[in-house]
Order: structure tokens, then C-alpha cells, then sequence
């Protein structure tokens, strides 16, 4: 017996190529393979070191929120990244300083917010949103976290009631469960929603947001494009760094590695092909639209472009900066006479080898 739609989709590992060898952890998962959490006002799911057990620094969750769902008041003990697929959304984030920040974002944005900061997301119109969240902890849930609504129905009243100064009888209308994802009505306009919470002077110094999408490539070439946004361009970013890929069809994220974090990715459109390798072994594997690779820190890779559109893909990252090291760069980087030793190409032939980590080359 066989999955013959399962294997249809992973031709690369139902029959390797014969450069495959050894034994590696699994670095491939899909989104479409886990449990979704569905209540009123949206749903949500997730892939985590449990899905993906040599994901130890990072675990990814989907959201979808229709227009006016809340995401309800919470926080978390992991940094928290998000990128906008669709829609639009409203955030909040209080800072300690009792600053906060309110801003809109759209698709191809981003946010951050750091570990133990209390936020909201709440979907705009007309299609509310669904939006990636990343967070740099592997074993992170989405269900294990710190809700508004949690806390007060499981605080005394006389203590809720002294705390806030209301009367008990006020209480009687909080919620007696958890709300986590719940409709709502649409907010009123940005501008008025920060002139009720106290205008410039409760104005949140810092920034959240980040326009990922529309900001000028960090690397072009004929075979596609690379945004990168880490702590040196988003100040806020200060523990997740990310590059948004974009390969054409024919094209590749030529053959490289990155000496500082792992890279766990997520598959936005496409087809792509990735080999990893490893000191342990070689793995190659096909991903699609929603799935979820990974690559341990230091293992050299790829991601080719084995369909007939445009791959793009998010690279994640749990480190302060994006770096990595390119093969093309490392080679003509050496004395011709080096190379030559190692790999048995005449002087002519380096040469023709590109000079530059150009991130992405054409087919």
C-alpha cells in the first residue's frame, strides 16, 4: 500500500537522487497536517518542536481572524514575529513605561513584540487577516498562553474588585471563560482609537511595525530577489532575524549556510526543491505552498524553484542579524591555486564562477 497523493508530493523523497545518503532528522511539515483550532472569529494552527522535532529554537503558528475578531488581550514568554499574508489587521502593545503602541498593518508587513509585553490583534475590513506568527522558542503553543480573560475569571472577585476599584456587582459581566479568539465590531478609526488611549503623551516611543514587503530588495538579480529585516534595519527585531525570498522560475537560492542560528522557513507560493547536508547525511526534499522546512545551523543548502511561478518563502531565524556564507563567494575568494588542489578546475574555469553571495541566481 502507499499515499500515492503524498508521494506525488514529495517525488525527491520517495526517490532521492543518488547524491542522498546517511540519516537526518526530518526537515520537512506541513501546516495542512495539523490540528486547527476553529472558533467563532477565526482559527489557528500550528507546527512546533513536536511536529518538527530538530526545530528546537523556533515554532511557527497560522492565524486567520475575520473582520473585527480579536486575538484577545495576552502575552507570552517567547519573542513573538509575525508576517501579514492577507488582509489587514489593527495591534496594540503596551510598553512598561505605560507607553503604548497602536498601529495598522497590511499584507507583506510585519510585526515584533517582545517576550512579556501585553498585546492584541484585532482583523480590519473588508476580509479581516491571516498572518504567520513566529516565535524563538521550539516548544511554544499557541494554547499555553497568558489570556486577559483567563486571569480575571480565575482571580477573586473581592480582590479583582479592590484592584480596579469596582464594585463586585461590575465584575458579574467579565467573562467566565476563555475568549481567545471572539468577534467583535469593527474599531473606529486609527486616529481615534490613539486620541482615546491619551494622544501623543501615551504615544509609544518605539516602533512595532516594519514594511517588509515594500522596502527595496537587499540582493536582486535576474533570478530573483531578497528582502532581509533584522535588528539592523527594525530596531525592535532585537531577537529574530528574517530574509522574504523571492525565486523565479528556473532560479535558486544558490548553495550557502549560516554560521549563527538554524533557519526554519515557511512556503508561501510555489515549488521548490531543498537539499541539506549534513555531517550526519544528505537529505533532499519538495515542498509546496504551506509547508514548513528546516535546516540545522551550519548545514550547507539550497532551495531551487522546480515550478512554473515564482517561489517565494520567509527564511526565520533566532538571532539578532541575518548572516550567511556563500559558496560561489568562498570559492573566488581563495587563491586560484587552492581551489585548483581541492577541486580540480583549471584557473579559466574559476573564473567564470560569479564573484558575489548573490542569494539568489538564475536557472
Amino acid at each position: 500500500p502507499e499515499n500515492s497523493p503524498l508521494l506525488d508530493e514529495n517525488p525527491s523523497s520517495n526517490l532521492p537522487p543518488p547524491t542522498d545518503h546517511g540519516n537526518i532528522e526530518p526537515v520537512w511539515y506541513s501546516f495542512d497536517l495539523t490540528h486547527k483550532r476553529v472558533q467563532e472569529g477565526g482559527w489557528t494552527n500550528q507546527v512546533t518542536q513536536r511536529e518538527l522535532p530538530a526545530s528546537k529554537e523556533i515554532a511557527g503558528v497560522r492565524m486567520r481572524l475575520t473582520a473585527g475578531s480579536f486575538r484577545e488581550l495576552h502575552w507570552h514568554t517567547a519573542n513573538e514575529w509575525a508576517f501579514m499574508v492577507n488582509g489587514n489587521a489593527r495591534l496594540s502593545v503596551l510598553n512598561p513605561d505605560g507607553t503604548v503602541f497602536l498601529g495598522d498593518v497590511g499584507k507583506g508587513d510585519l510585526w515584533y513584540f517582545p517576550a512579556g509585553f501585553p498585546h492584541s490583534i484585532q482583523g480590519l475590513g473588508p476580509d479581516g487577516t491571516e498572518f504567520l506568527l513566529v516565535f524563538d522558542q521550539g516548544s511554544f503553543s499557541e494554547d499555553n498562553t497568558f489570556l486577559l480573560s483567563d486571569w480575571v475569571a480565575h482571580t477573586p472577585p473581592s480582590v479583582l474588585s479592590k484592584n480596579l476599584g469596582l464594585p463586585e456587582s461590575a465584575l458579574k459581566k467579565f467573562p467566565n471563560r476563555n475568549l481567545y479568539i471572539f468577534p467583535a465590531d469593527l474599531p473606529a478609526s486609527l486616529a481615534q482609537d490613539k486620541a482615546a488611549v491619551g494622544g501623543r503623551r501615551a504615544e509609544s516611543p518605539y516602533q512595532y511595525t516594519f514594511r517588509m514587503e515594500a522596502m527595496a530588495p537587499t540582493k536582486q538579480t535576474r533570478g530573483g530577489e531578497a528582502r532581509v529585516v533584522d535588528s539592523r534595519n527594525f530596531l525592535a527585531a532585537k531577537h529574530i532575524a528574517a530574509a522574504l525570498v523571492n525565486v523565479k522560475p528556473g532560479g535558486m537560492r544558490e548553495l550557502h549556510w549560516h554560521p549563527n542560528a538554524s533557519e526554519w522557513q515557511y512556503y508561501i507560493s510555489g515549488n521548490a526543491r531543498m537539499t541539506v547536508f549534513t555531517t550526519e547525511g544528505v537529505r533532499t526534499m519538495d515542498f509546496n505552498e504551506n509547508d514548513v522546512g528546516f535546516v540545522p545551523r551550519v548545514a550547507g543548502h539550497y532551495v531551487e524553484n522546480t515550478g512554473n511561478t515564482d517561489l517565494v518563502f520567509l527564511e526565520m531565524f533566532a538571532a539578532s542579524e541575518f548572516a550567511d556564507f556563500s559558496l560561489n563567494n568562498w570559492i573566488r575568494h581563495l587563491p586560484p591555486e587552492m581551489v585548483t588542489a581541492h577541486l580540480n578546475l583549471d584557473a579559466e574555469t574559476i573564473r567564470r564562477i560569479p564573484v558575489q553571495n548573490s542569494a539568489v541566481i538564475p536557472g
